[in-house]
């Protein structure tokens, strides 16, 4: 029997501010933006880290999107890099970064993951992260350690982990996990979250709404917000996988990932109360 992702398992680890609560304290969390014509992808993860409760989130931009970006952030930081070293320097204060989304098939993208892994921050690598390291996952797992987050679907899924589909999606995501030594987020209609000490849940609530362009991008950042406020991995993973879809699931017909941010402040709430 496939244990369930049941929000009773995870709801009491979620971290609320207290009385005496500050930005800096509610966690840091980093969003790395891809190039001018690239920066939506990173725009929704920002958004969406900061519903679910990071107190700062600050985006990291090459130099040509800066100009972009800018007229469109308000509560979100800005600042650009122009190297791996620069964006480490940059991203050091931060507990979490989200990378890949839109970040860009080259070698900069992949020189950007390895120099993260040195800040200390806790990772998700989303999206171009992954399939650029679909010749060489040894190099991405080598960036890796148990408080980093990769969230493929089944294509980039494959592209890291060939073959172990075959098996089914529950074992393929356990032993993804192991090699990784990271946790994997299969997504799918029956997402599966995996850890690599062999803990696995099958996620529920999943919503057809999802499928819809960025929706990942703002799983990712859901993932990176509560990591920023130094939740497990594990459990930051199958809580932004349950509510993500929760969200959906309100909204209904005609979701778009622009939707999924604004629809958070409800579905904490909810949590809260219970």
């Amino acid at each position: 029997m496939n244990p369930i992702n049941d929000p009773m398992t995870w709801q009491g680890r979620l971290p609320w501010p207290d009385a005496e609560a500050h930005k800096h304290a509610r966690g840091r969390l980093g969003v790395v933006s891809g190039g001018a014509l690239s920066t939506g992808a990173a725009r929704l993860a920002a958004r969406a880290g900061l519903r679910i409760g990071a107190g700062l989130v600050k985006l990291f931009c090459p130099p040509d999107a800066a100009p972009v970006l800018a007229p469109t952030l308000e509560a979100v930081m800005l600042a650009s890099f122009v190297s791996g070293d620069q964006l480490a320097e940059l991203a050091q204060p931060m507990d979490a970064v989200v990378i890949g989304p839109a970040a860009g098939l080259t070698d900069a993208t992949a020189a950007n993951v390895a120099a993260l892994a040195r800040t200390g921050a806790a990772l998700v690598i989303d999206a171009d992260a992954l399939t650029l390291f679909r010749d060489r996952p040894g190099d991405l797992f080598a960036c890796l350690d148990r408080d980093d987050v990769l969230t493929p679907h089944e294509g980039e899924f494959e592209r890291l982990f060939p073959g172990l589909l075959v098996r089914g999606r529950e074992a393929a995501a356990v032993e993804a996990a192991a090699r990784a030594g990271a946790v994997v987020v299969l997504k799918g209609d029956a997402t599966v979250i995996a850890a690599p000490d062999g803990r696995w849940v099958v996620n529920g609530n999943g919503a057809p709404w999802l499928a819809t362009a960025g929706s990942g991008d703002v799983l990712a950042g859901m993932i990176g917000g509560l990591l920023a406020q130094h939740m497990d991995s594990f459990d930051a993973a199958r809580a932004a996988v349950w509510m993500h879809a929760d969200a959906a699931g309100r909204f209904g017909p005609g979701l778009i990932a622009e939707d999924l941010p604004n629809l958070i402040p409800a579905v904490l709430a909810d949590l809260y109360r219970g």
